[in-house]
């Protein structure tokens, strides 16, 4: 998660000369920031799986898959085969009981049997409740993908319309792409989340990241309901991520860990 992007991000030294860039890969900036020990966020800057559980430590348990109540599930506008419960839009403030992790390269996502991915198709792991959990395990989902080969399929079925991602296709083209394997969560670990607004047409989370060397920092995007799912929003600029910054701990953040296989954030 936090070095793959290396090769993929010809605009990486510029952005750390000038904080911006068209379209820095947040996960390899935020290591760059952490190791070099710079705490400033870079503005507007912005791995392939199959969905299966890795049973390796940190133990990835289960298969996101459509199961549970189908009371409230809603079905209108969605994709063929897509329907979900959005009953509940509160905000959550803790880890989902039905917490599982899956594999996408050497990213650990976070996902809900109930909440999302219910459909896997290859990298677009997709049908997400339309409630700000459903809009939290989306933004994992989609951000992961945008560093290897599989970025321009994900970028075509779910990143939302309009000029940055016009932007984001014009400028992340540009740019050479690298997989890189490993074990689940070798790279770096997904903690927890912060919303800073929630409503059933938009969210925005900060996503707390540790890195393999330990140090914590924290990434902000935002997701929008588009087409029946929730679709990364970028910025205008095309990048993923509208803020990135160091950060000293997990205080003020929701850690997933409520399921099976959690990472551990001793």
């Amino acid at each position: 998660m936090l070095s793959k992007v290396r090769e993929a991000d010809g605009t990486m030294a510029r952005a750390l000369g000038h904080r911006r860039g068209p379209l820095v890969p947040a996960a390899f900036l935020l290591s760059v920031l952490l190791v070099g020990g710079c705490a400033q966020p870079a503005e507007d800057d912005g791995a392939k799986g199959n969905g299966q559980p890795q049973p390796s430590a940190p133990t990835a348990a289960g298969t996101a898959s459509a199961t549970g109540s189908t009371a409230g599930q809603t079905t209108e506008g969605r994709p063929a085969g897509c329907s979900t419960n959005d009953t509940d839009q509160t905000v959550p403030t803790r880890s989902p009981a039905d917490l599982k992790w899956m594999t996408y390269q050497t990213d650990l996502l976070p996902a809900s049997p109930t909440a999302g991915p219910l459909k896997v198709e290859g990298p677009v792991w997709s049908c997400f409740a339309r409630t700000p959990l459903g809009g939290v395990l989306a933004l994992h989902a989609i951000w992961a993908k945008m560093g290897g080969s599989d970025w321009r399929t994900v970028t075509e079925k779910q990143i939302a319309r309009g000029p940055g991602r016009d932007q984001l296709l014009a400028e992340r083209g540009k740019l050479p792409v690298t997989d890189k394997t490993g074990a689940p969560g070798s790279d770096g670990t997904f903690l927890g989340f912060r919303f800073l607004n929630a409503s059933k047409d938009e969210v925005t989370a900060t996503i707390l990241v540790r890195t393999a060397d330990g140090r914590y920092g924290a990434l902000t995007a935002s997701a929008v309901w588009e087409d029946g799912d929730w679709k990364l929003r970028p910025t205008l600029t095309g990048s993923i991520s509208e803020s990135i910054t160091s950060v000293s701990g997990t205080d003020g953040f929701v850690l997933w860990g409520a399921g099976s296989g959690s990472p551990s954030v001793s």
